[in-house]
């Protein structure tokens, strides 16, 4: 099988690995790089991440007070962040996350964001197919499946539908959202070892007992971790040079490695401090 290329030029990005660190840093070191590359001081930017504590993450424009139960969130000793990009929650866990920052007038990206998403997602799709997967883009065909894009069944992102989800044996295997900003794209998301159901469906309100079990009943049968339908049972470690590579061949580009300088440091402490405030958190 050919492997698919998109019309974006081959240039040279900037790779960082930051693996673990907590949940304000991951924010607010995203929103460092889309200040960089909207300044021309990075051409533009892959970050593959982990979080080192369990971390619920909500969309810009969730509703905690409405959506979020809090006591749980506590209960479980779990970090709860908003992020700048929409979409649902997201429990950070057992899992590699990546970040894509580069400016939206990059040779070749669509201005469309549905069309942006799938050239960027292309990268997600050659890392799964690095680990052997057999993944694949689901657009929806008929009315009816794309009517079904605006049904937000439940708070969780993997069980909400999106346009060119990437899918394996049928069910959702990354989570991702997207912001632009000041000319600049930033799209970050979830590639899924393990995920423990119960407890990301805990911390969410439901009207009822039974309809949040008839959720993760749907959810199982939408979404699925890589360990839960690879033969080879692999780590986060594995992950890192399968989608840096993935997302290499995706992009049509190659990556050199980027260390936070001096003033990077500094201006990203200046930045952990608002995802840091009960101000962004609870903003609504």
């Amino acid at each position: 099988m050919t492997r698919e290329r998109y019309a974006v030029s081959e240039r040279v990005w900037n790779y960082i690995a930051s693996y673990k660190n907590d949940a304000v840093y991951n924010m607010a070191l995203d929103e460092l790089l889309m200040e960089k590359v909207r300044d021309g001081e990075l051409p533009a930017v892959l970050r593959l991440y982990e979080w080192e504590t369990p971390t619920l993450s909500l969309g810009y424009f969730q509703k905690v007070k409405k959506e979020i139960d809090l006591e749980r969130v506590e209960s479980y000793g779990y970090e709860m962040v908003r992020r700048a990009t929409g979409g649902r929650g997201v429990l950070h866990d057992k899992e590699l996350t990546y970040s894509v920052v580069l400016p939206e007038s990059y040779e070749g990206m669509p201005e469309s964001v549905t069309e942006s998403y799938r050239i960027i997602s292309s990268g997600l799709l050659e890392g799964f197919k690095n680990l052997g997967l057999d993944a694949h883009f689901s657009i929806p065909q008929t009315k009816s499946e794309r009517k079904e894009l605006t049904n937000i069944r439940s708070s969780v992102c993997f069980d909400t539908p999106s346009w060119y989800e990437l899918v394996v044996e049928g069910r959702k295997i990354a989570g991702s959202a997207q912001t632009r900003q000041n000319g600049v794209i930033m799209q970050h998301g979830s590639i899924l070892l393990d995920v423990d159901i119960d407890h990301l469906f805990d911390m969410f309100k439901y009207q009822n007992e039974r309809f949040k079990e008839k959720m993760k009943t749907a959810f199982k049968e939408k979404a699925v971790a890589i360990n839960d339908i690879s033969e080879n049972q692999f780590t986060v470690d594995m992950l890192y040079p399968a989608f840096k590579e993935g997302f290499e061949n995706g992009l049509n580009m190659k990556t050199k490695r980027y260390e936070l300088t001096g003033k990077d440091l500094k201006r990203l402490e200046e930045i952990k401090i608002k995802y840091a405030s009960d101000e962004w958190n609870f903003r609504k």
